[in-house]
């Protein structure tokens, strides 16, 4: 079954088009992610921003032209998260979104959008997955932390942080101050620590991380130019490598850190507040690394769709 699915962030807006086999083998067709910062502001105003809206929208143009191309039109979804189910003004946008581009539009909850996540980053090796394994989502405006062994999700929560919102709250400088540093620690740490019981915390063997943040330390520490999801996929992510990486990126500005082999530019305005949620989750839950994967929401949700799994 051909699919496509839009995944509209509150930092970037994704495109999937694949063909999806009843035994779940998924091969990709076209894979696209743009920056739109969706939710540029929505932390103080509370409703999404006219430019960041335009952003969305002129994005979505291409991805409709794909879509047509590829003759995906006939199973489509677009899934909308934090931003969205933050805003005021949010049901309007997702009514222009399937008035104007034929897509499904759904305004995920917390837990839809983790259990999809989940779906996707560990539906290739649920069946070898007998102990707790966390996949810890990053996103622009929540991070999702969902807990699951052998395809079975036992615990999930979606928490109010994320790249953009904690950036908007706590970084004013460009390098970033130290004390603005500890205070997105800080600030994280409690918001984790508050979101995770520690008898669940203390049952995960290992993690998975998916989503920008994640997948473009392992670039970086790749420096792969251009980006190769085969090598970034898979790849696993030790603490120390994070904290050493974190040090280096808080020390540039924004124009050198957009000349980092292996970051896209368009993230290094978000990417040091990503990095220290990284960290950050990665302490919390005592792992020494994380499996970096390319599978995530677009992937779960192309199996939902095709209803598969």
């Amino acid at each position: 079954m051909r699919v496509s699915v839009v995944d509209i962030g509150t930092n970037s807006t994704r495109l999937l088009i694949a063909d999806v086999m009843p035994d779940g083998r998924v091969t990709e067709l076209a894979r696209e992610s743009t920056v739109t910062r969706l939710g540029q502001g929505v932390d103080t105003s509370g409703v999404l921003a006219p430019e960041a809206m335009d952003r969305v929208f002129a994005t979505l143009d291409r991805y409709r032209e794909r879509i047509d191309v590829l003759q995906a039109g006939d199973a489509t979804i677009a899934v909308l998260t934090s931003a969205v189910r933050d805003a005021a003004n949010g049901p309007g946008f997702a009514e222009r979104v399937r008035a104007e581009y034929g897509l499904d539009a759904r305004t995920l909850s917390g837990d839809e959008e983790a259990q999809l996540t989940f779906l996707g980053a560990t539906a290739a090796r649920a069946s070898g997955e007998p102990a707790p394994v966390v996949v810890i989502d990053i996103g622009g405006g929540s991070t999702e932390f969902v807990v699951g062994a052998r395809g079975a999700v036992s615990f999930h929560v979606s928490t109010q942080a994320g790249v953009v919102r904690q950036s908007e709250r706590h970084i004013h400088h460009d390098p970033p101050h130290h004390d603005e540093l500890i205070a997105t620690a800080e600030d994280v740490r409690a918001i984790f620590a508050a979101a995770f019981p520690p008898a669940v915390r203390d049952g995960v063997a290992a993690g998975v991380a998916v989503a920008g943040t994640a997948t473009s330390c392992a670039a970086i520490l790749l420096e792969l130019v251009p980006y190769d999801p085969e090598r970034v996929h898979g790849f696993r992510l030790g603490l120390p490598q994070c904290e050493e990486l974190l040090a280096r990126l808080a020390q540039m500005d924004e124009d050198e850190r957009r000349r980092v082999p292996g970051l896209h530019p368009d993230r290094a305005s978000v990417i040091v507040p990503g990095v220290v949620m990284l960290v950050e989750a990665m302490r919390l839950l005592g792992l020494d690394d994380v499996e970096v994967s390319e599978h995530d929401i677009l992937r779960g949700a192309a199996l939902r769709l095709a209803r598969v799994g």
